[in-house]
């Protein structure tokens, strides 16, 4: 078990939610609009950056309320250690900065990554193949943080060079080459990290794929194709050489930045993007399925799932449900109605859902 106690006030169309007696795994139930993704939501906001959704922070605020929220919950860590209280709130006079607090001291929110690997498959995402490369990009870099939290780190790094060295290159008076070679030499050390750690995911998620040979999930292949070289001297060399196109772009055009995930149907040998919306669904569980098997230890795990259970057919539910109980993570999951949820409803902790009120069942 990962977290419990955990406390939602004035998020969405919560105005005080209380969840208390969590299991390994938990149902939401009820209607369209409940409030059921919005529980999902502010569970993933225990983890760096914006959430499943990635909405502005005073969206999220409850209307008719204070102008702010607070989420707080107790973590179980993965190693058995003491539990650790966990929150992150806005305040009303400062809607746009959120605040973090772990273990009742004032933290970053990258600094929530190294308590709590937190995961999320919703349907906004079913369309990830067709979208663009940047949504990919970021569905990678959340899987890369759920196993390697120094990865944020990295990430943020190389995008604030990035936004610098953009912006120099898009001013009408020439940029001082010093300056640009400085960014250049950040953006090409914290970028060849960057482009290891997603290497390094790819091969062991393909790894793991490979060894599945009894499951109803079609088999993904993954592979990145990067835009310039990665590591570290030759990136920095094609920095400095691509600048007169750059500047005639007004930003930087090869890095890591710009590397895509391309993902085939392994079976036929066809692009994920061309399979149907019925195997890009399930390829995308596979992945995330793969994930959870690959995890780093030490860190406890949270999988969350919207609606994911009701568009599979009976085989695919039962396997999903296997290989989640063996991935050993906490997962919380949504639906509409129990029955989907049948094989695992001896061991579910479950809650009714209706209009921002939850009742335990």
């Amino acid at each position: 078990m990962a977290l419990d106690r955990i406390s939602i006030t004035d998020f969405r169309n919560h105005a005080a939610t209380a969840l208390d007696d969590t299991a390994r795994f938990n149902l939401l139930v009820g209607a369209n609009g409940a409030g059921k993704t919005n529980v999902l939501e502010a569970l993933s906001l225990l983890a760096p950056g914006r959430g499943l959704r990635r909405a502005r922070l005073p969206d999220m605020a409850r209307i008719g309320g204070p102008g702010g929220f607070a989420i707080g919950a107790r973590l179980h860590p993965a190693d058995g250690a003491e539990p650790v209280p966990l929150g992150t709130m806005i305040d009303p006079a400062q809607p746009t900065r959120r605040r973090v607090r772990v273990n009742g001291a004032e933290a970053s929110a990258l600094g929530l990554s190294e308590w709590l690997s937190v995961r999320w498959l919703t349907p906004a995402m079913d369309g990830l193949f067709t979208d663009s490369a940047g949504a990919r990009r970021r569905f990678l870099d959340r899987l890369v943080l759920a196993i390697s939290p120094a990865h944020a780190t990295l990430s943020n790094r190389y995008e604030t060079a990035l936004r610098n060295r953009n912006r120099l290159l898009a001013d009408e008076v020439e940029p001082d080459p010093r300056w640009l070679d400085a960014l250049e030499a950040q953006l090409a050390e914290h970028g060849a990290q960057l482009a290891a750690n997603r290497r390094l995911l790819v091969e062991r998620l393909n790894a793991a794929l490979l060894a599945e040979t009894d499951t109803p999930f079609p088999r993904p292949s993954l592979a990145l194709e990067p835009v310039g070289p990665e590591e570290q001297e030759p990136l920095a060399r094609a920095l400095r050489d691509n600048r007169p196109t750059d500047r005639r772009a007004g930003r930087t055009l090869i890095g890591p930045h710009r590397v895509e995930l391309a993902v085939t149907l392994a079976d036929k040998g066809v692009p994920a993007a061309t399979a149907s919306t019925g195997e890009q669904k399930a390829m995308l569980i596979a992945i995330v399925l793969a994930h959870g098997a690959i995890a780093a230890k030490g860190r406890a795990g949270v999988l969350l799932m919207d609606e994911v259970a009701a568009h599979l057919d009976p085989d695919r539910r039962a396997a999903l449900f296997a290989r989640l109980a063996a991935n050993g993570e906490q997962v919380w999951m949504t639906g509409t109605e129990r029955a989907p949820f049948d094989a695992i409803l001896p061991q579910a902790a479950i809650w009714d859902v209706s209009g921002g009120a939850l009742q335990r069942l």
